[in-house]
């Protein structure tokens, strides 16, 4: 196939890209090589951008014209071009907006005005629409409510029920309300949208990929917004002290790149008719605690994890994915085990130079907008 990749100079997409041409289709990239993700001057290690099979086309997704040129021959679109960062969102309201569902209309208008040619789209989408993961209350399974400030700096992190009851944590199934807890999540939510809609007026497939959280080798390293891995692994390289928020026991499922970037070639290899929006995990919860003792551990750094009870506006308690959508509708089973996928993300962060630590000043920033409690936070 042709495919268009939007976003594939990023972390997923540089994946993709690989993937992609090994399988001998034609790639068109767009991407903006944004300073925060790239640096100011972009240095780009990418074996694929000498393969005669990909073009790459440096360029913003919301100028029109430069998505109607990449469009021209496309079978398909993987739309991965967005601005990820749950704490920069809250601020940055207008911009995300902009980025993430803007661009995405114009996207899907151009598509459907100009080029009726595509056969299928894939949106990256989410977890963080669900806002707080699934919980078991009696019978019922829900989305918990939003957790009350108050409560927090209390030190009381556990979600719980409308008359304080306690509930008990599930997997996150596709068909649970959501309930986007920050401004990134209420964009991808929107895209969501947009998508089914657009799917069912013009008939084209739409498959809405819910990312869990996505970790691995070439992951941006500069960017202080996005990627606890990241800030956790540059801080451990100089030995610096490791600020764990909340009480160190809120979870997330962490699904290695490897992973997703087969659950997207799968989609485009079945192509299933209609609008599916579907997790993409490992479907095991992991604590923000455990995960820093083993980055610690593999690194052998020396660097203390300090339990500060910090937390920020917008960050959730536990959210993990259940699966079987994603299993029956593409045959999906994650591969990578948290174990195996840290090993492989510290042997390349060994590889890359130490960065100077954005993390406190990123924390200090949502801190004076009242969205956080942290002094020198730098989870996610």
């Amino acid at each position: 196939m042709n495919i268009l990749i939007t976003g594939g100079a990023g972390f997923i997409g540089s994946w993709l890209v690989e993937s992609l041409a090994a399988q001998h289709h034609a790639i068109t990239i767009v991407d903006a090589l944004t300073p925060q993700v790239h640096g100011a001057v972009p240095h780009l290690e990418l074996p694929w951008l000498t393969d005669g099979s990909v073009n790459f086309i440096r360029g913003d997704v919301r100028d029109p014209n430069v998505m109607d040129s990449a469009l021209e021959h496309v079978d398909a679109v993987v739309h991965l071009a967005a601005e990820t960062g749950t704490g920069q969102s809250m601020y940055q309201i207008a911009h995300y907006y902009d980025v993430n569902l803007q661009a995405t209309a114009q996207l899907l208008e151009s598509i459907g005005i100009r080029h009726r040619h595509v056969q299928q789209i894939v949106l990256a989408s989410s977890r963080a629409i669900y806002g707080e993961g699934a919980y078991r209350q009696d019978s019922n399974v829900m989305v918990a409510e939003p957790r009350d400030p108050t409560r927090m700096r209390r030190g009381e992190f556990e979600p719980v029920g409308q008359n304080g009851e306690a509930l008990k944590l599930v997997a996150t199934p596709e068909s649970i309300t959501p309930r986007p807890a920050s401004i990134y999540a209420a964009t991808k939510l929107a895209t969501e949208t947009l998508g089914r809609v657009f799917s069912e007026a013009y008939d084209i497939p739409v498959i809405a990929m819910r990312f869990q959280n996505v970790y691995g080798e070439r992951q941006s390293l500069r960017n202080p917004y996005t990627g606890i891995l990241s800030i956790f692994s540059n801080r451990m390289r100089q030995n610096l002290p490791i600020n764990i928020f909340e009480d160190g026991q809120e979870s997330r499922d962490f699904v290695h790149v490897s992973d997703v970037v087969r659950a997207v070639a799968l989609a485009l290899n079945l192509s299933p008719r209609g609008f599916h929006a579907i997790n993409v995990g490992s479907g095991v919860p992991t604590s923000v605690l455990d995960v820093a003792k083993i980055l610690r551990d593999i690194l052998g750094s020396s660097s203390a994890l300090e339990v500060t009870g910090d937390y920020r506006t917008g960050d959730i308690r536990h959210c993990y994915a259940d699966l079987r959508c994603v299993q029956d509708l593409l045959g999906f089973e994650p591969e990578v085990s948290i174990a195996d996928g840290l090993k492989r993300f510290c042997r390349w962060v060994e590889t890359q130079p130490v960065l100077a630590d954005r993390s406190r000043e990123a924390m200090g920033k949502l801190a004076r907008l009242g969205l956080g409690s942290a002094t020198s936070g730098m989870n996610t």
